[in-house]
């Protein structure tokens, strides 16, 4: 007997490619940003964190204001230009996944989350971690 829909959370199938389920194309805008794209972005988010971070302020911690800089940059850009200056730089832009604009508060537990660094290594087969699937959002080709 074969079912046409899953009657448990772990019988959801894998997408057979990232976003379908979604309801994203499989390649080009709107498609999901690919893992290659998405640590460029973080690592030139970061290093333009850690430029006023190391170079201005300093200080006995400056590690903790490079976290703070990347944090405010986060949720300061998300929602004002559809996402990181890496994120727009590399073509993405962070959208919800029900549609309209990303709002205050998505930014904001996204970035939290972010910044914790382990639900970033959660993903599903949509290539979303586990910030995004919590704020709602997913990352996609601009």
């Amino acid at each position: 007997m074969s079912r046409s829909a899953p009657q448990r959370f772990g019988d959801l199938e894998p997408s057979k490619w990232p976003g379908e389920r979604l309801g994203l194309p499989q390649t080009g805008p709107r498609s999901v940003a690919r893992v290659g794209r998405r640590v460029i972005a973080i690592i030139i988010d970061w290093a333009l964190a850690a430029l006023p971070a190391y170079l201005l302020i300093g200080g006995p911690h400056p590690e903790l204001w490079n976290i703070a800089i990347f944090a405010i940059m986060q949720i300061v850009f998300s929602p004002t230009i559809g996402g990181s200056i890496g994120h727009r730089l590399l073509g993405m832009r962070v959208v919800p996944i029900a549609g309209g604009w990303v709002g205050l508060w998505r930014p904001v537990v996204r970035t939290l989350l972010l910044c914790l660094v382990i639900p970033v290594l959660v993903w599903d087969s949509d290539q979303r971690a586990f910030h995004d699937k919590i704020a709602g959002t997913v990352l996609i080709r601009g």
